[in-house]
């Protein structure tokens, strides 16, 4: 368990403190406001946008590295229905989830009439493939600057200077992540001062479902907040170890939070 955690970034918007980490209650909406005025200020500075719920606070009270690079990003915003949910019983009324997939639909959607621009970083050629022929299909103002999937190996050196260039010569506005969470939101973190983007945002799943590729859960699901069970009927063997034992865990530890304050 984690302690003696001090607040590091100062909060650019009301935010709540759940096991030791500071979410910021915002919309998708809100959060593509703050993409949008960085990718206007273009400093050569990189900001880091963290989109998680409850795994990725887990994460962060189990490790002290995790929190410290989460903790850090510009912007932490609630993927999830747990830090809602927490988040309304501190008096937070008008809460709501802010999904990755929400979040780049409705970038892309104000690109349509801005020409902005993002790089896709992770998961298969077939999704980024299919997420290519969508985004041409649906948004067809936005400009994809570059695609790139990795191999399910570590990198050599050379190839991680090799996709660095290819992302800062490419220009996008936005460099979109998916690498599942920690991992997407540690790589980010540990290349900010040598990415010449001016947002970088670690979205999970995000590209499958804006793909088309997985199907999302109906809205009345989400808002309720049982999108997590849809997800699980789906892919019961990727996220059985996260939903049947972190999820417990987790209720665990911010129940105690919650009852101690």
């Amino acid at each position: 368990m984690n302690t003696l955690k001090t607040e590091i970034t100062v909060s650019i918007e009301p935010s709540v403190k759940i096991l030791g980490s500071r979410v910021h209650l915002v919309s998708a909406t809100r959060t593509v406001d703050h993409i949008e005025n960085w990718i206007e200020v273009r400093n050569a500075r990189c900001r880091q946008v963290i989109v998680t719920g409850f795994h990725g606070l887990l994460e962060a009270h189990k490790s002290r590295r995790i929190w410290s690079i989460l903790n850090r990003a510009e912007l932490w915003v609630p993927d999830g229905i747990a830090p809602v949910w927490l988040a309304r019983l501190r008096g937070h009324r008008d809460v709501v989830r802010a999904p990755g997939t929400e979040i780049m639909q409705e970038f892309l959607e104000r690109s349509q009439a801005k020409g902005y621009s993002s790089y896709f970083y992770g998961d298969t050629e077939e999704t980024l493939t299919a997420l290519c022929e969508s985004i041409t299909r649906n948004y067809p103002g936005h400009r994809i600057a570059g695609t790139y999937s990795p191999p399910f190996r570590p990198l050599t050196q050379s190839e991680e200077d090799a996709i660095l260039e290819r992302i800062n010569f490419a220009r996008p506005d936005v460099l979109w992540v998916a690498l599942g969470m920690p991992k997407q939101d540690i790589w980010i973190h540990d290349r900010l001062e040598n990415l010449r983007v001016p947002v970088a945002i670690g979205v999970g799943a995000a590209f499958a479902f804006v793909a088309g590729t997985v199907p999302r859960c109906p809205e009345w699901i989400g808002r309720a907040g049982f999108e997590w069970v849809y997800r699980f009927l789906k892919e019961p063997s990727k996220l059985w170890r996260r939903d049947l034992l972190d999820g417990p865990r987790f209720i665990f530890y911010a129940g105690m939070e919650f009852f101690r304050r």
